[in-house]
């Protein structure tokens, strides 16, 4: 991967573009440090889908996801079937 500082990034972004079309993914840095990739836009299509799980593989896992919120109900009770006439 080509890393570009980010003023080079902005000065000269098609050539960056063309680079990332081309070559593969292109890491934009800020004083030295990495601070973002460009990537072609099917790459990043299938980063996302390989890194979200589908419907079905969540209800088959055994894996706990998070917590639901149970509000306490406190003194509130339902309130009685009224009778049918």
């Amino acid at each position: 991967m080509k890393s570009w500082p980010v003023q080079d990034a902005k000065a000269r972004f098609s050539e960056m573009l063309d680079s990332c079309l081309k070559e593969g993914p292109q890491v934009v840095t800020r004083r030295g440090v990495e601070a973002a990739v460009l990537v072609p836009a099917d790459a990043w299509r299938r980063l996302q889908q390989a890194a979200r799980p589908s419907l079905k593989e969540l209800l088959l896992t055994d894996d706990w996801r998070g917590d639901v919120p149970v509000i306490s109900r406190g003194a509130r009770r339902r309130r009685a079937p009224e009778a049918i006439d």
